[in-house]
């Protein structure tokens, strides 16, 4: 087994260091890169923009590669056995000079092979339209001198994108750029820069309309860091052993190779523990944020933007680092900076911890997943923002859906029971769910739930966190939609299909309820959604407290 070093070569001499790095009594560690690694797809990256079928479609086009990511398609019919590798991969691609986005879809063993579709979709910027758009306002007359003398600093803001919709559905893009005062000066403005005519566009009011460039910032200080963004290689199989014997085995992806329409932070596949299946699928595909008396957004944001995390120790994989100490976070620190981009691995106590931290303009989300060796695993989300920002100075309310594609043991015959204490059906304290519903969480009755195999009787419960929340009761009601949703599994059901922060006609709350339509989840492939919904008063957090964070227990019953 292999691991690849800091140079992303394959080193067995790595995989010796990460497991001999654990005393022999305690937790050890394997680790085994799967997938491409990043030069392989930077080369095929090239390779597609110079394919026939994309270059028919663009021409002498002005054009930049803003993405490219392997794909790993859930199958309708699941098998027991993960595949070896990804085996597609989708390029993004913007056309500039005609405002539009280009996708070409194949296959990583002949990628000449492409399906070229054309929308007009707005993609999230990368980082190089970033740094382009602050090229851009550096040369211009207005804050070059600014800029240049380092009087004003540029920032991230939201929304990201500040287009117009032109007459035939185009979208004249623009990337949003923050500028704020660096020292005594308050000068705070958020501007468009439009990369196809290199032109700053500014605002009467000195901000978008979902947004706000007030003299008042709050949050954490800002570092101002290098990010990793989609398409960023990262994929590793984790084996934990106790005295020789497996406890854990499952495959961790990277936030910027994470699945879904946006991305979905930490994400984990094909969970065994001891040896049986609990999870196909876990991970975040919807996060969203809605302000009191809607002083800035609402806005759906992203999961697959990595910042720098804290993290010394051993490279094991591209973007993934085993730690003798914990890895540390904005939630730990305050503090934006660090010195790794990806996730931090390390062992706490009989828990092995996942963590990496996640940038969405100026808010700041950790990502975590713990699992200990009696077979609970917690799942954790961190909210947190910088100092850039006057929005969040204004009371806002964050809402995190995590997806649990639950195979317990086997991917059918699973099933769904609800435990309520008063009991509300009967004198039982447990009733099952026979078809999709969503549920809300109910403190009253102590509720939880339980995803249990019908054949052999193993199972976990799914038992809320004491800071979760309710949508029923959440100040932004009803824009959070719901607490639980328990679906028949559905390969199309990843995530809700939404694509857009905010304006050109978006509605960013969770549209989960759509994929409730009367299935049969008794005895079936199971999926629970699980939502968080938190208030975030950034101005007033007590001394010592950078954010909040939120996560139900997935807690093993019977195995």
């Amino acid at each position: 087994m292999a691991t690849t070093s800091k140079k992303g070569r394959t080193s067995r001499a790595a995989t010796k260091r990460a497991s001999s790095s654990l005393r022999d009594d305690e937790l050890k560690l394997k680790f085994e890169p799967r997938g491409p690694e990043q030069p392989a797809l930077e080369e095929l990256g090239r390779a597609v923009l110079q394919a026939p079928a994309v270059r028919e479609q663009l021409g002498r086009a002005r054009t930049r590669l803003l993405s490219l990511e392997v794909v790993d398609d859930d199958p309708e019919t699941k098998s027991a056995r993960p595949p070896q590798a990804p085996e597609r991969f989708r390029a993004t691609i913007y056309d500039y000079t005609n405002n539009r986005t280009v996708r070409a879809e194949g296959r990583l063993d002949s990628p000449k092979r492409l399906a070229v579709e054309v929308s007009g979709d707005q993609p999230l910027p990368t980082n190089e339209e970033f740094e382009e758009a602050v090229r851009v306002i550096t040369g211009g007359e207005t804050f070059g001198t600014s800029l240049r003398e380092q009087r004003l600093r540029p920032y991230r803001p939201m929304p990201p994108l500040v287009g117009t919709t032109q007459p035939d559905g185009r979208v004249e893009r623009a990337v949003a750029v923050g500028l704020s005062s660096v020292g005594e000066d308050t000068r705070h403005e958020i501007v468009g820069v439009s990369l196809r005519e290199r032109a700053v566009g500014r605002f009467e009011r000195g901000a978008p309309d979902s947004s706000m460039a007030g003299p008042t910032t709050c949050g954490q200080p800002y570092a101002g860091q290098q990010t990793a963004t989609r398409g960023t290689a990262g994929q590793v199989w984790v084996t934990v052993t106790q005295g020789g014997k497996v406890v854990w085995k499952f495959l961790v992806v990277r936030p910027s190779s994470s699945s879904g329409t946006r991305g979905s932070g930490v994400e984990l596949r094909f969970v065994d523990y001891k040896g049986k299946r609990v999870l196909y699928r876990a991970h975040v595909p919807i996060l969203n944020v809605k302000y009191d008396n809607d002083a800035c957004g609402p806005f759906r944001d992203w999961q697959y933007e990595e910042g720098m995390i804290q993290a010394t120790g051993t490279d094991v994989a591209p973007g993934f680092r085993l730690c003798p100490t914990p890895a540390t976070t904005i939630l730990d620190t305050g503090s934006d900076a660090g010195n790794f981009l990806g996730v931090g691995i390390y062992v706490q106590g009989q828990e092995v911890v996942l963590v990496s931290e996640m940038e969405a303009g100026w808010y700041r989300y950790v990502s975590m997943w713990r699992l200990h060796t009696d077979g609970t695993i917690r799942p954790r989300f961190g909210f947190s923002a910088v100092d850039t920002s006057s929005c969040v100075c204004n009371v806002h309310h964050h809402h995190v859906y995590w997806r649990f594609d639950f195979d317990i043991r086997t991917p059918g015959n699973n099933i769904v029971r609800e435990f309520n204490d008063p009991p509300i059906i009967g004198n039982s304290n447990w009733h099952t769910k026979q078809f999709e519903i969503r549920r809300p969480r109910d403190p009253s009755h102590n509720r939880k739930w339980r995803v249990e195999n019908s054949q052999t009787g193993e199972a976990y419960d799914i038992v809320p966190g004491p800071e979760d929340g309710q949508a029923a009761t959440s100040p932004d009601a009803p824009y959070p939609r719901g607490d639980v949703w328990i679906l028949r599994y559905r390969a199309t059901e990843l995530d809700d299909g939404v694509n857009c922060t905010w304006g050109f006609g978006c509605t960013t709350e969770a549209d989960i309820d759509k994929f409730v339509n009367g299935e049969s989840v008794n005895n079936q492939d199971v999926v629970i959604w699980y939502a968080g919904h938190v208030t975030h008063d950034v101005a007033h957090e007590p001394p010592g407290s950078f954010g909040h964070i939120v996560g139900p227990d997935l807690k093993r019953v019977k195995w």
